[in-house]
């Protein structure tokens, strides 16, 4: 009998089983670490992950509700949610519901799998605002609690104004039922750092001991910053503006090279100097330390199956950033980075027959946009 060729036998870049049970472990024992209330901050979607099924092979889209529900029984779900966002209907595109609704999908969605939810944050509310004050009482008519967040002047960058009576002092706290909080939201920017920051505030206010963790999907901070998976991350993100980097603070503080993302390179001095004036002191030295991803551990991932994730990566992030590319004309083209990844894949943009298009809509729309926009109205 004829040997299978080595195309046919399925390439398995993940081991989900093992990344459930590493990742559930990791939790736990940074709470240990913590050693009181852990606040732990869930980056990307806990559903229908197919962005991080699409970088990483092997990757289920419901691989990380799978691994929290190990943790069911321990821990209790908030959300967070932007009053700006509900005042100006802001859409989740890719399933055609509001925000508002959104809130109200996840609610029943985690309870159907037995999930505590209880509380949900909205944040940056202000007194005129009747959309958020409506929703807020819309939502405790479900039997769900809610607590306000207002507007900080200053923040993020006016730590002592933030950490005082005139910052975290006048949002209101919810009291958690359980001492793992795991803090999710409908989209990004709806204030969970925040959120976690001002409960750690309160909770030393009552003597109740706290902490902050952040799990981000991606990169993965034990690949190498041009292992095939990283890249993928980063051709898919390019729309974004993500940037994969070298941790600095993490080489400075132990002379280790580890895989980090520009934004929370950068965020890392703001967010330690608000612990510090919290807590007297940051249990993190580095972004890397913050984190509490296992990813890496349980990637089998082979080079060619994960340059394969990073060759349509780059095709899709060059076709997100062609129909962005009218929000900003002053920033890197986002088509270049993806291109810029594709390269170091040892692939091209050029690789999908849909991409060519794509890029070609990137060079010419700007055109259209200054020829109209340089048009005498009529």
């Amino acid at each position: 009998m004829p040997h299978a060729s080595a195309r046919s036998v399925p390439q398995v870049g993940f081991d989900r089983e093992r990344y459930i049970a590493l990742q559930s472990d990791r939790i736990r024992a940074r709470q240990r670490e913590i050693g009181g209330r852990l606040y732990l901050e869930m980056g990307g979607k806990l559903f229908d992950d197919l962005h991080a099924a699409r970088v990483l092979p092997g990757f289920a889209p419901d691989t990380k509700i799978a691994m929290l529900e190990q943790l069911r029984d321990e821990l209790e779900i908030v959300i967070a949610v932007n009053a700006r966002d509900l005042r100006r209907n802001k859409m989740r595109a890719d399933l055609g519901i509001t925000y508002e609704d959104e809130v109200l999908r996840l609610v029943d969605s985690f309870r159907a799998r037995g999930f505590l939810v209880e509380n949900v944050v909205v944040t940056q509310l202000d007194d005129a605002d009747e959309t958020g004050h409506g929703f807020r009482d819309r939502l405790e008519r479900l039997g769900l609690r809610t607590v306000r967040h207002r507007t900080i002047p200053g923040y993020p960058t006016d730590v002592s104004r933030i950490v005082g009576e005139e910052g975290f002092g006048r949002n209101e706290a919810f009291e958690p039922s359980r001492d793992l909080v795991v803090l999710t939201a409908p989209g990004p920017g709806s204030g969970k750092l925040a959120t976690c920051l001002s409960q750690i505030y309160h909770d030393h206010r009552r003597g109740v001991p706290a902490g902050y963790a952040k799990f981000e999907t991606f990169p993965v901070w034990d690949l190498p910053l041009e292992h095939p998976v990283n890249l993928a991350y980063e051709a898919a993100t390019a729309d974004l503006e993500d940037l994969n980097v070298i941790d600095p603070y993490h080489l400075r503080a132990y002379g280790e090279q580890v895989t980090s993302y520009n934004r929370d390179v950068e965020v890392f001095p703001l967010l330690t100097a608000l612990l510090e004036r919290i807590d007297g002191s940051s249990p993190y030295r580095s972004p890397t330390d913050m984190g509490s991803t296992s990813w890496g551990r349980a990637s089998r991932t082979t080079r060619c199956a994960a340059r394969r994730r990073a060759r349509r990566s780059s095709g899709a992030g060059s076709r997100r950033a062609s129909r962005n590319s009218a929000r900003s004309q002053t920033r890197a083209s986002p088509s270049a980075s993806a291109s810029s990844c594709g390269a170091r894949a040892s692939t091209s943009t050029t690789a999908r027959s849909c991409v060519r298009p794509a890029l070609w809509r990137r060079r010419s729309r700007p055109r259209r946009l200054r020829s109209a926009c340089t048009t005498a109205p009529s």
